[in-house]
């Protein structure tokens, strides 16, 4: 089997003319603006339920009752508040991972919120990223082999489980025709899915792009090697407390999944056909550290967002809100601080939303961006959950207790993963 060659964003050379400090756009072909969006997540079933159970501070994590999870050290999570699989025909759900299928009932809400462009087949792209893929369908069909041999495997395992078939699966849906595409940058998945989307466009190879992240695989696989590393919260006795981004009793990020997907278009496209336009995408930045496979770096951080303010011809003081990677982890939080402080600034409004739905994975980047266009749209921004008081060293405006209303004229999204990826989107009204 040979193996696609993932595509990359492509950012300039640094140099005194183009330093991540002044503001300058790169040229492009295309302004690229949103015009719909979807998801399903710990928090609800779609875009209007997640978004209103976190401006409410709900938490959508809960204690794993399940036979499995007694045995492990980690047994709080945060499960799709609707199984995907509900909304789909039996041959569907038979024939796609849980990855999958969450990734095609955000695509088909996101479709729908855009008024089903009407679009070339060949204009049409899809872009959907995921860290893990069909993690559970391989796990699953392993434990079939080994109960009860190798004819019990399912004939349709490949598809299930290869990491482009959630991809495949919204590609097919919709007929696209343009490119189908999965970056898997670990948990920066969705927010470069998202990048590869608006490059997509601006290249004149689509008209439209649906683009996304999706992950699914709560398993004590899964769940005991994030353990293994120390990397979860041990908060089993209070699970709506355990996700604590910024603060100083954070003790890691709980393990969560969902899908995340918007449409995204060509500016001039969109106007033609009288779409309502949520947002405008204006730049990306993706940079990688070549530091250490889990370890951040600040450096690495601070690049990818002076990349995307150069792209997006922002600055750092025109940045009003910040929805922050944050996972709730010692060392990632306090270089994430370090990073926006040196990059952008204390003044932006900071919010992070791992705090109310847990961490994603691939799919967290794409929701993220799913809530940083509605804190455009609406100038609400959510709260931190369970933010007592700021672990030292973290000097930034953290939203908490209730959503903040101001006008937020231009917000980043930042994403980071495993390996040393960075992605940050900038959305302006």
């Amino acid at each position: 089997m040979t193996t696609a060659r993932k595509e990359s964003v492509m950012l300039p050379a640094t140099t005194e003319a183009n330093r991540p400090d002044v503001g300058r756009r790169t040229p492009s072909d295309a302004e690229v603006v949103v015009t719909g969006l979807g998801a399903t997540t710990p928090l609800g079933g779609d875009v209007p339920s997640s978004w209103a159970a976190l401006l409410s501070g709900r938490s959508g994590v809960s204690r794993l009752d399940t036979p499995w999870a007694e045995q492990l050290p980690v047994r709080i999570a945060g499960g799709m508040c609707e199984d995907p699989g509900s909304r789909l025909d039996r041959v569907q759900r038979r024939r796609l991972d849980r990855s999958q299928a969450a990734a095609v009932v955000a695509a088909k809400e996101a479709w729908t919120n855009a008024g089903a462009p009407a679009v070339e087949a060949e204009r049409l792209a899809v872009v959907v990223g995921t860290g893990i893929g069909g993690g559970l369908t391989l796990l699953e069909q392993d434990d079939r082999l080994e109960e009860r041999g190798p004819r019990a495997i399912s004939p349709h395992t490949v598809p299930m489980l290869m990491p482009n078939g959630s991809a495949a699966a919204v590609g097919l849906l919709l007929g696209a025709r343009a490119g189908t595409h999965a970056p898997t940058s670990a948990c920066a998945s969705g927010a470069e899915a998202l990048a590869v989307g608006m490059l997509l466009i601006r290249s004149g190879r689509a008209d439209v792009v649906v683009a996304g992240g999706t992950d699914a695989c709560l398993h004590p696989l899964a769940l005991g090697a994030f353990a293994r590393m120390r990397a979860l919260s041990l908060r089993n006795d209070a699970p709506d407390l355990a996700s604590r981004p910024f603060d100083r009793e954070r003790d890691g990020f709980v393990m969560s999944e969902g899908a995340g997907m918007v449409v995204l278009e060509r500016a001039e496209f969109a106007r033609a056909r009288g779409a309502h336009v949520h947002a405008s995408v204006s730049g990306a930045g993706v940079t990688s550290d070549a530091y250490d496979v889990t370890l951040p770096a600040a450096e690495g951080q601070k690049r990818a967002i002076g990349a995307a303010l150069r792209d997006a011809g922002l600055v750092g003081a025109d940045i009003d809100h910040v929805n922050a990677h944050a996972t709730g982890t010692s060392v990632g939080d306090l270089t994430e601080a370090e990073a926006v402080q040196e990059a952008v600034g204390p003044h932006p409004a900071v919010t992070a939303c791992k705090s109310a739905t847990g961490h994603l994975l691939g799919a967290s980047g794409a929701v993220e961006a799913v809530f940083t266009v509605l804190t455009l749209l609406h100038g609400l921004i959510p709260p931190v959950r369970n933010l007592d008081k700021a672990s030292d060293g973290i000097e930034l405006d953290l939203v908490s207790g209730t959503p903040r209303r101001t006008p937020v004229r231009a917000a980043l999204s930042t994403s980071f993963g495993f390996g040393g990826h960075n992605v940050v989107l900038a959305f302006t009204r």
